[in-house]
């Protein structure tokens, strides 16, 4: 597959995540829920790929160490992704993750060792700002804004933990044991929260849009984009992933209607917010 391929991919996968946050306002069942399955089914469909691809590389204690802690992190994410979502909505949980992107700004230095450049901070400053006054202006949930920020900090930790395992690990294998670990951890959490007798109270409409979630928008786009690190630098990863919103925002006011208008003002902020972002990914890109 030439670069040009792995591009249009990258682009492909990007609007599958689009139509995830849609997907999870069209499932019924409570966030941790909808995480469980989709973990689940995940890990179903990926074990079935490794099988049929003979894909079995041995792994010692100190690289399980590293699937289970990035899994915890994807299960949190993912967790607080579709509380977000129920919680507010599409719109607005996908304009508040679009901060990841300033999060990984951040957590870089502490990474990879470098200092802290002034334009990172002046940027985070600046969205958060823009996130305030758009949220001011607008009737949101502040929980839901919470629960948003909190998946794009625990997403954004995943990233640049996973911009260092795909040089040493297989990528369908990388997937699996993160996505395994992450099913543990929200088997825990359902049975603490009491929702363990729910799991089974599923309607045949919340179990098709389920499958299309963990199947396609789960074990496939999560395992391409691990590949995908391979042919194309994550930085140019992180600033296309802004168009998620843009995706995500569309297909919500087509399929979802109004529930997803928000003001004219929400819009303008959510522009905003985007071209910091976007900015601040061309000029990291620059300094490479």
């Amino acid at each position: 597959m030439g670069v040009r391929k792995y591009y249009l991919l990258m682009h492909f996968i990007i609007f599958i995540w689009g139509f995830t946050a849609v997907l999870g306002a069209l499932i019924s069942l409570s966030p941790e829920l909808i995480t469980w399955y989709r973990l689940g089914l995940a890990v179903i469909f990926l074990y079935a790929w490794k099988k049929f691809k003979k894909i079995n590389h041995p792994y010692t204690w100190y690289d399980f160490k590293h699937f289970i802690w990035n899994g915890i992190l994807i299960g949190l994410h993912w967790w607080m992704f579709f509380s977000a979502i129920k919680w507010g909505n599409v719109s607005i949980t996908l304009v508040t993750l679009s901060v990841s992107s300033l999060f990984v700004a951040l957590m870089e230095p502490f990474f990879f060792k470098r200092s802290i450049r002034w334009y990172e901070v002046l940027f985070g400053v600046l969205v958060i700002g823009g996130l305030y006054i758009i949220f001011q202006v607008n009737d949101v949930s502040w929980k839901a804004v919470t629960a948003a920020l909190a998946a794009a900090f625990f997403g954004s930790l995943f990233s640049v933990n996973n911009g260092l395992l795909i040089k040493r690990y297989h990528p369908v294998d990388l997937s699996y044991y993160q996505l395994l670990s992450a099913f543990v951890l929200l088997s825990v959490i359902i049975m603490i929260q009491g929702q363990a007798h729910e799991v089974f109270n599923i309607t045949w409409k919340d179990l098709l849009w389920l499958l299309i979630l963990s199947s396609v928008c789960t074990a496939y786009a999560f395992t391409a984009s691990i590949e995908i690190l391979r042919k194309i630098n994550p930085f140019t990863l992180i600033l296309s992933i802004n168009l998620e919103p843009v995706y995500g925002i569309i297909l919500a006011l087509l399929i979802l209607g109004d529930k997803e208008k928000m003001s004219p003002s929400f819009y303008v902020g959510a522009l905003f917010i985007l071209l910091l972002v976007i900015l601040n990914g061309i000029i990291s890109v620059r300094r490479k």
